[in-house]
């Protein structure tokens, strides 16, 4: 029982620092990436879709994401979608294609990035934090219940504080190679 609220507990770890890997793999530096637009979402007839269900994402040339929608009545929306998701992107729209040019890294929107990545990393660490609480309530219940001794208790939340701090390591090293690649100029 201990050994399966410990390994519940990695695993909903491990899924917190895999969606932070997702998470800052989408702030690109500068270069052109079409999983860049996978979050944005489009109103199509009514519910909101990703743009890549509405349209052909590629990619121009190194720094331009071409969007092309399935149907000409998407362009107004797809670009208004483009537009206002908080990328900071500047759609331009050539017949039936949409172009989206990526913005020049200045200083400034450099340190901007680096805010949103160390946002990204501290909400990954709430969510380890919440994971541990979580499961350090389901072993007091236990113990309550007198389905564990306190010694187990014990040492099973001393596992699962290892499993955090080593969790919160983890995070604090992406974080910081993801700083530099984005402060490299």
């Amino acid at each position: 029982m201990l050994d399966e609220i410990k390994k519940t507990t990695e695993q909903k770890m491990y899924r917190s620092l895999e969606a932070l890997k997702a998470d800052l793999a989408k702030v690109r530096t500068g270069r052109a990436h079409t999983g860049l637009l996978d979050h944005v979402m489009v109103e199509y007839y009514g519910s909101m879709v990703a743009v890549n269900q509405v349209a052909n994402v590629n990619l121009g040339d190194a720094r331009t994401i071409n969007v092309q929608p399935f149907e000409k009545s998407m362009i107004g929306k797809v670009e208004k979608a483009i537009r206002d998701c908080d990328l900071g992107l500047n759609p331009a729209t050539n017949g039936d294609l949409i172009r989206v040019p990526m913005p020049m890294l200045t200083e400034e929107r450099r340190r901007d990035m680096t805010k949103i990545v160390r946002s990204e990393a501290e909400s990954a660490k709430v969510s380890v934090r919440n994971v541990r609480r979580d499961a350090n309530d389901t072993l007091k219940k236990l113990l309550k219940d007198k389905e564990i001794s306190e010694d187990d208790e014990r040492r099973a939340q001393d596992d699962i504080q290892k499993a955090t701090d080593k969790a919160v390591a983890e995070i604090d090293k992406m974080l910081q190679a993801k700083e530099v690649e984005l402060m490299a100029v």
